[in-house]
């Protein structure tokens, strides 16, 4: 270890989590942003409604394949290092957006974006949980991801805000800029940390191989098309209470993502309190319910709300303890990697949110069945999380479950096909 190195727990590492919340933030804001921003793109660039809507699928995809590959290529790289590079790329590909006038390079930009934000996020969490330590890790994690919620509350709103008054490229700009910020601060205050000095690329990837990560990830899969099954087509199933008021829809959005924030912020507590199994299982039974409730409030706007926020609260009270529980399965040369691979299942779950509920809804034209739908994925979810360690007896998994500690036992690999 290096004079300039840390040993977990011992550094100051709420300042340096709070550094890493801002990059995420900017992360988050750049996703949400290009959504509000999209009528205005489509003018400047004379493309279609459904080109311009590419430019955030081309970002939620790059993010979820090429985020694990840059994390296992990384591996060897300082933590400091792959956050500066990550949100330094995500600046880049801003700045391309806002620069060009010519459609295929604005896609292209927002896959170069999609890349950094990958590469940022997963070894932000990675980073964040090492430098606080094991006893304090899920409030760290929730601390990092909360950034992700405050772009929601924040972030997109005043970016579409800048957007309105000057132009969809000041709000891209913008969205560099904080990028930049983030940049700076990183290299100056974060100690070249490094998870897993030594280590092969082999030894990086072996995850890929351990049934209690691949376990984790079908949960989060499966949690986040409950979560973004009725949130995605949020318009269309409270319609009645909406009353194609857009200054209604804007009012949910706001407490979804308020109550988001401070259910990231819960879960991380109760994560180093109770374990992260049981927060898992605890949220995802909560989106179930939550989604059998709005079946029945959907007419009414003050009911609407209420519902709202407490899908906030335990929609994002699952990626943290998700991250943490991924985390205590890998060795730290792995860490990245692992929270790379699950926040790429939660975007993958978001898309197919998006890909189920257009299907349910041209088959049947019915926005509110996608409720029971959603509720059956959470549900699913929540008895997946419970039962599979149960049944194949993974003391390893219990462990972290219920205490939040990581196992000492050695990974259950899969068959080997040969």
């Amino acid at each position: 270890m290096t004079k300039n190195e840390t040993v977990p727990g011992e550094s100051p590492w709420r300042g340096r989590a709070a550094v890493l919340t801002l990059g995420t933030f900017a992360v988050g804001t750049d996703g949400f942003v290009i959504v509000g921003l999209l009528s205005q793109i489509q003018k400047t660039l004379q493309v279609s409604t459904a080109a311009a809507g590419q430019l955030v699928s081309v970002f939620a995809i790059a993010y979820a394949l090429l985020g694990p590959v840059l994390a296992a290529f990384t591996g060897r790289w300082s933590r400091r290092r792959v956050l500066v590079t990550g949100i330094a790329l995500l600046a880049a590909g801003n700045a391309v957006t806002a620069s060009a006038h010519v459609y295929g390079l604005v896609l292209a930009s927002r896959v170069l974006a999609g890349s950094g934000a990958a590469l940022f996020v997963a070894s932000a969490v990675a980073t964040a949980a090492h430098l606080a330590g094991e006893q304090r890790r899920g409030r760290a994690i929730a601390m990092v991801t909360a950034g992700a919620t405050l772009s929601l509350v924040l972030g997109a709103p005043l970016g579409t805000l800048i957007g309105g008054a000057w132009s969809w490229q000041m709000a891209i700009w913008f969205v560099a800029a904080v990028a930049v910020g983030v940049a700076v601060v990183i290299a100056a205050l974060l100690p070249p940390i490094r998870l897993d000095q030594g280590a092969t690329l082999r030894q990086r990837i072996a995850p890929l191989t351990d049934r209690r990560v691949l376990r984790v990830l079908v949960v989060t899969l499966l949690a986040f098309i409950g979560i973004f099954l009725p949130f995605t087509y949020m318009s269309a199933v409270f319609a009645p209470a909406i009353g194609g008021e857009q200054a209604r829809l804007a009012l949910l959005l706001l407490v979804f993502g308020v109550a988001a924030t401070a259910g990231n912020l819960t879960a991380g507590s109760l994560t180093d309190r109770y374990g992260s199994r049981r927060v898992v299982i605890g949220a995802t039974m909560g989106v179930a319910a939550v989604c059998v409730v709005m079946l029945a409030v959907q007419q009414v706007f003050i009911l609407v709300a209420i519902a709202q926020a407490l899908s906030g609260v335990v929609s994002y009270s699952v990626m943290g303890p998700q991250q943490h529980r991924i985390i205590a399965y890998a060795a730290p040369e792995s860490a990245s990697l692992v929270t790379s691979l699950n926040t790429s299942a939660g975007y993958l779950g978001n898309f197919l949110a998006s890909s189920i509920g257009a299907v349910i809804l041209s088959i049947t034209g019915s926005a509110t069945l996608l409720l029971p739908i959603a509720a059956a994925f959470a549900a699913f979810a929540a008895f997946l999380a419970w039962w599979l360690p149960r049944s194949t007896g993974e003391r390893g998994g219990e462990a972290v479950g219920e205490t939040g500690k990581p196992t000492a036992t050695p990974p259950e690999r899969a068959p080997s096909t040969r």
